[in-house]
């Protein structure tokens, strides 16, 4: 066995990714809790971390369990097996449930109290507040509901996917218990009640706002719903069920409808977890259990309220006072809204850095091709789009003035699927050329190309990016986007697009490195060649940033390069299998994760090669998913001024943040800095916000 095999066969080596996610997730936890962040987007950040955990067992911890069902057996590199990794989960985040709770009821309530926003239950609000939730439940929420009870004549109910309930003991006269449930109609009302203040008036602002939680409102009144018995007793729970349904089709024409039966299914997939409030009785818990067909390590007892990832309706409302301060983003001079975007990419390379620059220049490159008489076509790749989509609004505009429009929208991207459904058959009614996707392959590139008639012929424009194509995340994630015309990148760019749209099969590309077919070669080569750079000249260096490092082949030769001495700086906001500082194995290998006020989206693929450097952007983490099943882009950034800008203008200040970075130690969990007396602190996300721009001016 040589030396990459020993490598890759060893468990210790590596880090189980799931327990590593939910590391990163306690980071998510750790903002909520950071008294630096004003308390709104502290509440925020809770319920992303609620939410978080919601799609980790739909799909992760769902996977695992259809393993251990038809008994599989292979574990992934750490050697954890099924049944040993949802055990781990399990043990894992039972703490992480009661850090959130006492977020929750120690930090954050008694700190919106203070400011003028209070939560209730039912039982602590004046006679008016009653009075208006009497009306309130009455009028609105009464008609809505549907008792469903349980006996020998009512089957157990279908209890659907994240939908609230109440488990209801009720008691006939002749003290006969029985169980009932009802649904929490939290699609028809907000989960947040807003209920008048205790002397019975409602404030026109937000300055003082008081919430009820909406299942409390139903609880207080559950004797209307059953007339002549009595209600012993109710507790909230929900149910989480496998999301992760597999597409399969033989045919690209089926996809939609196929994709659409799918989500149907999704609402009825098996149930992998349930959240219990934490006073229900023993036995309401076990008559859940055998009911759904579940062990008792698939129930979570929670503090109140179960489900928390509601409270971010608090965020809509009105109070500056307890949010981020707003900034405007940059715009390149040469990119202002007035100017010809065209005649400035025609010049150089321009780099965007969202949210610290403005998205809307990549939405008025698109609405200027779609008015510009000498643009022929424009050809997009589409995976989470939004709602009120200007980028897709641009899209129409072209194919109405007579542009040939051809838009890939990723049916399958998971969880958005509804919404690229309905943008496709939108613009196919339009006349956009639309693609579903590729059949085995989930299309996550972000790509946008513009051919346009000039004097000396057709010059395709480009934006190629690392994250969506969507308004709203560009606030709020952080993402690369460069626009160029560099012809080589456009004979490469139409190339993918050809595949994508036709049955082009392209297995070499001039400048872009493709997935499934040349990325994770290229990525291998390069790191290699900083292997043979450090064996004879001493400086070999790689710098990576992205979302996760998982793929067993890349951490063996990232190891492999470590041994040979090549210094390695990676910086992983989320999942990362690697063990870093293992002493003859990883010992150059540095490992840091930034959380904070935006999400670290952005992916950079630096190589010192001896001076003459190299660096990649683009959609792709070093994953087995995104390297072998998805198509993938990254690009290389050419512009020498704009390579000095990420590396010495971006790079640099986050691999040395002294506030929210995390450095990984080799047993998998992670340390934060200690301050030092002489260091100035730096927040690398502040220090972009404050010197927003500045990259431009260093890429000039």
């Amino acid at each position: 066995m040589n030396t990459t095999q020993l490598l890759e066969k060893n468990p210790s080596l590596y880090i189980n990714r799931e327990l590593s996610w939910i590391r990163f997730n306690r980071h998510v936890l750790d903002e909520a809790l950071d008294t630096s962040h004003p308390l709104l987007e502290r509440v925020k950040f809770l319920s992303i971390f609620t939410n978080n955990l919601d799609e980790f067992f739909m799909i992760r911890v769902a996977g695992l369990q259809r393993q251990l069902s038809k008994g599989v057996l292979k574990a992934p590199p750490d050697g954890m097996t099924p049944a040993q990794q949802l055990d781990g989960i399990h043990q894992m985040l039972l703490p992480e449930l009661i850090a959130q709770d006492d977020c929750w009821h120690k930090n954050l309530i008694p700190k919106l109290d203070e400011a003028g926003i209070h939560m209730h239950t039912y039982s602590d609000l004046s006679a008016p507040q009653k009075s208006a939730m009497d009306e309130f439940f009455a009028c609105e929420v009464f008609p809505v509901l549907i008792p469903l009870a349980f006996d020998s004549s009512h089957p157990f109910p279908f209890i659907s996917n994240l939908s609230l309930n109440l488990a209801i003991i009720v008691r006939d006269q002749n003290k006969k218990e029985f169980f009932a449930r009802v649904k929490v109609p939290t699609r028809l009302f907000s989960r947040l009640i807003r209920i008048p203040d205790s002397d019975g008036s409602l404030k026109k602002d937000d300055s003082s706002v008081h919430f009820i939680y909406l299942e409390e409102i139903i609880a207080a009144h559950l004797d209307a719903l059953f007339p002549g018995l009595e209600v012993v007793a109710s507790f909230p729970f929900r149910i989480t069920r496998d999301a992760d349904l597999e597409i399969e089709v033989d045919e690209a024409s089926d996809l939609l409808t196929t994709v659409e039966e799918v989500m149907e299914q999704r609402a009825r997939g098996k149930p992998v977890r349930i959240e219990v409030d934490c006073s229900m009785h023993d036995g309401i818990c076990h008559m859940l259990e055998k009911k759904l067909g579940i062990s008792s390590s698939m129930v979570y007892r929670v503090g109140h309220p179960v489900g928390m990832a509601d409270l971010m309706q608090l965020m809509s409302l009105d109070r500056p006072d307890l949010k981020d301060t707003p900034f405007l983003p940059s715009v390149p001079a040469d990119l202002a809204e007035e100017k010809d975007i065209f005649s400035a990419i025609n010049g150089r390379d321009i780099l965007l850095y969202q949210p610290y620059d403005s998205f809307t220049p990549v939405v008025n490159f698109i609405r200027q091709a779609a008015h510009d008489p000498d643009v022929l076509a424009i050809k997009i790749t589409l995976y989470r789009v939004g709602t009120n989509s200007p980028i897709v609004n641009a899209l129409m505009e072209a194919r109405e003035n007579g542009k040939a429009v051809a838009a890939l929208i990723e049916l399958k991207a998971r969880f958005d699927e509804e919404n690229n459904i309905g943008w496709a058959r939108t613009l196919e009614r339009l006349g956009v050329h639309v693609v579903y996707g590729v059949v085995g392959l989930k299309v996550h590139a972000k790509l946008c190309m513009v051919v346009r008639r000039e004097k000396d012929g057709i010059r395709r424009y480009m934006h190629l990016g690392t994250g969506n194509y969507n308004s709203t995340t560009a606030r709020i994630y952080t993402d690369f986007g460069l626009f160029t015309c560099d012809k080589e990148i456009g004979e490469d760019i139409a190339n993918v697009f050809n595949f994508l749209t036709g049955y082009a099969r392209i297995e070499h590309y001039k400048k872009l490195l493709v997935a499934p077919v040349t990325l994770r070669r290229g990525i291998l080569e390069r790191i290699e060649r900083e292997v043979v750079r450090q064996r004879e000249h001493g400086d070999g260096h790689i710098i990576f940033k992205m979302n996760a490092l998982v793929d067993p082949e890349c951490i063996t030769a990232l190891y492999m390069a470590s041994q040979a001495g090549v210094k390695i700086n990676l910086q992983v906001r989320g999942i990362c299998c690697l063990r870093p500082g293992i002493a003859g194995i990883s010992e150059t290998i540095q490992v840091t994760a930034i959380v904070g006020r935006f999400l670290e989206h952005a992916r950079i693929y630096y190589f010192r090669n001896g001076g003459d450097e190299e660096v990649f952007l683009g959609s792709a983490d070093l994953m087995p998913r995104n390297l072998d099943k998805r198509v993938e882009i990254l690009f290389p950034v050419q512009d020498p001024s704009i390579r000095t800008a990420i590396t010495r203008s971006i790079l640099a200040v986050q691999l040395h943040d002294t506030v929210k970075i995390r450095t990984l130690d080799p047993d998998g969990t992670y340390s934060r800095p200690v301050p030092g007396s002489s260091e100035e602190p730096l927040n690398a996300q502040s220090w972009m916000v404050e010197h927003r721009g500045s990259w431009h001016d260093a890429a000039q």
